[in-house]
């Protein structure tokens, strides 16, 4: 008989809070605001939020910052046992990246039609011929507090580029 992992959507929306404080992070230095956590045996062993502006860089996504914290954790690429928690559901690159670092699970908050990779667009956590690693997906923990949380900041940069945009004389 083949035993299914207990899932404790108690524990998942606590860590998911504790993405979203990650989140509210990347908010307040006008990043898009996603968090991530790592947890092991009950406990975060990783904390990230989006940096892309603030370190010039692509690939400080939430998620690619929070596995490789994690990492240097436990001292060891491999973060078998794990779960990690973002506030949106992760892209494709950091899709690729979960799989290679093979936690157990991966929960997130909002699904992403257009671009995401755990379901909303693609699947590449299943497990598909070329990879060799598969991870479990859980999505909408806390589907409402982090899709408010995106579209209030993006309703704010919005109202921020109108201000700066030169006005036009329409005469």
């Amino acid at each position: 008989m083949i035993e299914e992992p207990i899932i404790d959507l108690a524990s998942d929306e606590y860590f998911m809070g504790q993405a979203l404080r990650e989140a509210h992070k990347a908010y307040a230095a006008e990043e898009v605001p996603i968090g991530a956590v790592v947890v092991r045996e009950g406990q975060v062993i990783a904390r990230a939020w989006n940096q892309v502006e603030t370190l010039r860089d692509a690939t400080a996504h939430a998620e690619m910052l929070a596995l490789t914290a994690a990492q240097n954790a436990m001292e060891d690429w491999r973060l078998e046992g794990c779960t990690l928690y973002v506030t949106k559901e992760p892209c494709p690159m950091c899709a690729g990246a979960i799989v290679h670092c093979r936690p157990a699970r991966v929960v997130f908050g909002c699904p992403d039609l257009k671009a995401g990779a755990a379901g909303g667009w693609i699947n590449l956590l299943e497990a598909t011929p070329p990879l060799n690693h598969r991870c479990d997906a859980t999505g909408g923990v806390l589907e409402d507090d982090c899709v408010s949380l995106l579209q209030s900041f993006f309703r704010e940069a919005r109202a921020r580029k109108a201000k700066q945009a030169p006005e036009t004389d329409a005469s």
